[in-house]
């Protein structure tokens, strides 16, 4: 498991909303038994406007998704069955988000 890992959310009952988790967890720690992860959502999927600095916008499969910082969670290893993809390219977003969520800069 790597850093900025894109997984599918398995969970039938929350996929809809959340149909994807990005592993943002250092891979120094790669011999815990959970993941610190953010769920996304699809852009449009609620009426709410979501802050640019702690929600970017990414981009998967040419559709545009929210990065939920603010719901940030941790989940088992085996919860995370299904890579879907990389998102290194996003990862100064991520971390400038986190940093918000943390600092408020």
């Amino acid at each position: 498991m790597d850093q900025f890992d894109l997984y599918v959310n398995p969970d039938k009952d929350t996929n809809k909303t959340y149909p994807y988790f990005i592993d943002i967890q250092n891979g120094l720690l790669n011999t815990l038994n959970s993941r610190v992860v953010i769920p996304l959502t699809p852009i449009g999927k609620s009426d709410k406007a979501y802050p640019e600095n702690l929600c970017p916008v990414i981009k998967i499969k040419n559709k545009n998704f929210a990065l939920l910082t603010h719901q940030l969670t941790s989940v088992s290893v085996s919860f995370l069955k299904q890579k879907e993809s990389s998102l290194t390219s996003y990862r100064d977003k991520i971390v400038a988000a986190v940093d918000f969520l943390v600092t408020g800069i």
